[in-house]
């Protein structure tokens, strides 16, 4: 697999964990639909949460394609159209494949970009209610987005990266990598064509959040 991956299995996971909060447990293959990865797990000593980045290729050190995925239990694994994510989970994995090299970092924890899945499901209820996506957390006494990445680029240096090109919309991640070490050599768009249920969200997140989604432009005629 990875040159990376390889020289990263001879290090001690305890001196690991003591210098960065976070120890890289197992690195298994991971055979899917979209291509051959590696699943490479830690243990975040900092949150206690297990994370796990998916490896595609030899990454190398420079200009990686990364994702890093925020969970999403509705959006990833239900199928939801309340939100995009989990066709960018897949756009990611489909674009890392195509690239021939890259790293989707999962980020578990982040659901409901950090208030957890029942606080989501409140704020989903509110949202149905006529509330936006940030009226709706504040409404429930709630942080907007509480997500810390600081795990991830932690993750990104065990894994030996020093520069990503990030798939993103969100000017967050960005300066987040930068804030803790990574470098971002491009931000890369991942946009999703929207549909009815989930438009007002992703205005929301453009006009509101500062996500870069130009796309929404061609359906301003939706209400």
């Amino acid at each position: 697999m990875t040159e990376n991956i390889g020289v990263l299995a001879k290090k001690s996971p305890q001196k690991s964990a003591q210098r960065t909060g976070v120890e890289r447990v197992v690195n298994a293959p991971l055979p899917t639909v979209y291509g051959e990865f590696r699943a490479v797990g830690y243990l975040d000593h900092d949150r206690g949460d297990e994370q796990v980045a998916l490896v595609h290729g030899d990454i190398g050190t420079d200009d990686v394609l990364t994702r890093l995925h925020s969970e999403c239990l509705t959006g990833d694994a239900f199928g939801s159209q309340h939100c995009e994510c989990g066709d960018q989970l897949a756009s990611a994995l489909r674009a890392v494949v195509a690239e021939g090299r890259g790293v989707v970092v999962y980020l578990r924890g982040h659901e409901g970009r950090g208030i957890g899945l029942l606080g989501k499901l409140r704020a989903m209820a509110l949202q149905a209610d006529g509330l936006d996506t940030v009226e709706a957390n504040l409404a429930l006494g709630l942080p907007v987005d509480a997500r810390d990445y600081g795990v991830a680029a932690r993750i990104l240096d065990d894994l030996g990266v020093r520069s990503v090109r990030l798939l993103s919309n969100n000017p967050r991640k960005r300066e987040a990598l930068l804030e803790h070490g990574i470098k971002v050599a491009e931000q890369v768009p991942l946009l999703i064509p929207p549909c009815e249920n989930n438009i007002t969200y992703l205005r929301t997140k453009r006009e509101r959040l500062d996500h870069h989604l130009p796309h929404l432009d061609a359906v301003a005629h939706w209400s």
